[in-house]
């Protein structure tokens, strides 16, 4: 049931660690080989996501045009190992973000990632309140296609929540932020660490008790729900009733293929949807495609840039420095510059 408190929830970031497919290119005038990337590569157009890891800007190479999205994070943060790793596992799922480059300076760190503007899905939840079940239907099962892809690669997210969930310019789905990922879960594989975000943390975890991939279910279970309702389904200002009714709440967690058989999903052809032959039940009004940054918070877009961004080193060239393996070039990078 949804508690007594209505209106739209605050952000809520994720927990920290205790102990841890692309958008299609546009038609190119020029082709630039990446030989190496430093932050003043980049011209720093606009933040457009921040939390507790960081803030993400919207950028351009200047050397070829294309865009990205750049998180910035600082050294501190513990998880940035586990994203880098998941992210070079060269994940090839059509709801799934891509990664590009990483590299850091003195102070920094940076994943350079697909640019995504169709907006945070928690963003749409603010501005509509909720979503009708058609278009809930197609954004869950994109999402369920993505994790089954992560668990077919022995990876378990943990964290998804409308805030990690953005859709492209053509309306999908698209997943990103992997800083809570746990590899190397084979089928029946469990886990102890205490991570997530409070919202959608599964009974098991809350616990204390061993839980295995299960738990995205949970999480895309609670999702749903949010777009269906507005608020996730044991929300409540006070932590620990939350926690209470998150414990005491009965569910019954179904296998993937007895998920996509359900009642719920008939409007779906699985084959059809990571071919992305599903029409999407929204698509982003964007007067100029790629630049266009209406769907992100103005909270995030009407910062000054690059200073909000953290980039007081950002001429500086590229450095090793506690982070050693983080810098990341792929063998053969293409840059495609617009038309």
């Amino acid at each position: 049931q949804l508690p007594a408190q209505t209106g739209v929830r605050p952000p809520n970031p994720s927990l920290p660690i205790a102990n841890g497919n692309h958008q299609t290119s546009h038609s190119c005038c020029s082709v630039v080989m990446f030989t190496r990337v430093k932050p003043s590569d980049f011209h720093y157009l606009k933040v457009i996501g921040k939390g507790s890891f960081g803030k993400v800007g919207a950028t351009r190479h200047r050397q070829s045009g294309s865009l990205y999205a750049v998180k910035v994070l600082q050294k501190q943060q513990r998880h940035v190992m586990v994203e880098r790793s998941v992210l070079l596992k060269g994940l090839q799922h059509p709801f799934l973000v891509g990664f590009h480059f990483s590299f850091q300076t003195s102070h920094t760190l940076f994943f350079v990632l697909d640019y995504i503007n169709g907006g945070e899905m928690f963003y749409h939840l603010q501005r509509e309140g909720a979503f009708p079940e058609p278009r809930a239907t197609f954004y869950s099962a994109e999402m369920a296609s993505a994790l089954s892809y992560l668990h077919s690669l022995n990876i378990v997210c943990r964290d998804l929540k409308p805030e990690n969930i953005l859709l492209d310019r053509g309306g999908h789905v698209v997943l990103t932020d992997f800083g809570l990922c746990k590899e190397g879960v084979s089928v029946g594989g469990t886990m102890q660490t205490f991570c997530g975000t409070s919202e959608y943390l599964a009974p098991e975890v809350l616990l204390g008790h061993a839980y295995s991939g299960a738990v995205d279910w949970w999480g895309l279970g609670s999702a749903l729900y949010e777009i269906l309702h507005g608020l996730p389904p044991f929300y409540s200002r006070s932590k620990a009733e939350m926690f209470e009714n998150i414990v005491q709440a009965p569910l019954q967690l179904r296998r993937s293929a007895e998920l996509q058989g359900h009642t719920f999903f008939l409007s779906i052809n699985w084959d059809d949807l990571p071919a992305r032959k599903v029409p999407p039940p929204f698509i982003p009004n964007l007067v100029c495609v790629l630049c266009d940054v209406r769907y992100f918070d103005p909270e995030f877009t009407l910062l000054p840039v690059p200073a909000s961004l953290g980039l007081s080193d950002m001429l500086g060239d590229v450095a090793n420095g506690a982070f050693p393996g983080f810098s990341y070039m792929p063998p053969a990078e293409v840059g495609v510059a617009e038309p």
